[in-house]
């Protein structure tokens, strides 16, 4: 990490941190008094985007539902060791981070209300990190392409800032009965992490 001088605040972002067994002792050795930010959406929807994006790079991929199941259908038949739904365990993942860190350490940044309200989790962003609130509504547009907030270009810049060519593709068509089982499969586990975070985040 770079130095910080005082005054400054040294951010560094890693989605795969969050899910790595390694992490959370790793961060902890570091430094303990780090704040932890971890952005989280509904699982389902966070497993087809995953296999979108994944699907872009591979047109050659499999479904989805070969994926997601095995080859039996029913709850127990989703395969977990599966990234895409793996990465959804969020109570899984926040317990080996909660071995290190205390729950205040952490914000939890919902991805919907991110897309819905840019300015409200971004203000929420900045008291936590003790930062001035600067971020506000003048800063962001509703990108209709995209299907998402972007930043507005600085003064003096040319273009404004959007998350790359990957992000806000169509989703594929996926069978409404596989959708239903992935949500009962994570019913039990949001559940947990909507205890463990203090945070309902309204995926049910």
């Amino acid at each position: 990490m770079p130095r910080t001088l005082e005054g400054q605040v040294t951010m560094e972002k890693t989605p795969s941190y969050f899910v790595t067994k390694e992490a959370p002792m790793r961060v902890c050795s570091m430094n303990c008094d780090t704040k932890l930010i971890v952005v989280v959406r509904d699982p389902v929807t966070r497993a087809v985007s995953d296999y979108t994006q994944t699907l872009s790079k591979n047109p050659g991929l499999p479904s989805f539902q070969s994926l997601a199941f095995r080859n039996s259908s029913g709850l127990d038949a989703i395969d977990t060791s599966w990234s895409a739904v793996r990465i959804g365990l969020y109570a899984q993942h926040l317990e080996s981070w909660l071995r290190h860190f205390p729950l205040s350490r952490f914000l939890f940044v919902s991805g919907e209300r991110l897309v819905a309200d840019p300015a409200g989790e971004m203000g929420r962003v900045q008291d936590f990190l003790g930062l001035k609130r600067i971020v506000g509504d003048k800063h962001f547009y509703f990108n209709q392409t995209k299907g998402f907030p972007c930043l507005k270009k600085p003064e003096g810049s040319g273009h404004p800032r959007c998350l790359g060519k990957s992000k806000g593709r169509p989703h594929p068509l996926i069978p409404p009965e596989a959708l239903q089982s992935l949500r009962a499969f994570y019913r039990p586990f949001n559940l947990k992490f909507y205890q463990m975070s203090g945070q309902d985040f309204g995926w049910d």
